[in-house]
């Protein structure tokens, strides 16, 4: 006499195997495990939106909308040197020089 398989039993093993049928494949890695999209960026391997926009020796542009940082220590920032302040553009914190707009220096995204 053959006992009858139970659902009990049967309900774990068929979720199992549906479960390993539909993991999806992992994402082919370009050099270095960059996804293939990000590689063909201008900064490679970083997502949009992500690249920092300014760098040391740029000038803001008049048309940039900017705020001063006068509670600098909530930054845990030092006094800002003499000539120069810092400045928030979007979410990227730089100390600038007053008289230029030149960035001086990149502290971070905030």
């Amino acid at each position: 006499m053959t006992r009858p398989v139970t659902t009990r039993l049967l309900l774990p093993a068929l979720l199992l195997g549906l479960a390993t049928v539909a993991a999806p494949l992992p994402s082919v890695a370009g050099a270095g495990g960059c996804p293939p999209g990000l590689a063909k960026k201008s900064v490679p391997c970083v997502p949009p939106g992500q690249a920092r926009k300014w760098q040391v020796g740029d000038r803001i542009p008049v048309t940039t909308p900017w705020y001063e940082i006068r509670n600098w220590d909530r930054y845990d920032l030092p006094a800002p040197p003499t000539g120069s302040r810092y400045v928030m553009i979007d979410s990227d914190l730089v100390r600038v020089a007053i008289a230029t707009g030149i960035i001086l220096e990149f502290l971070g995204r905030y």
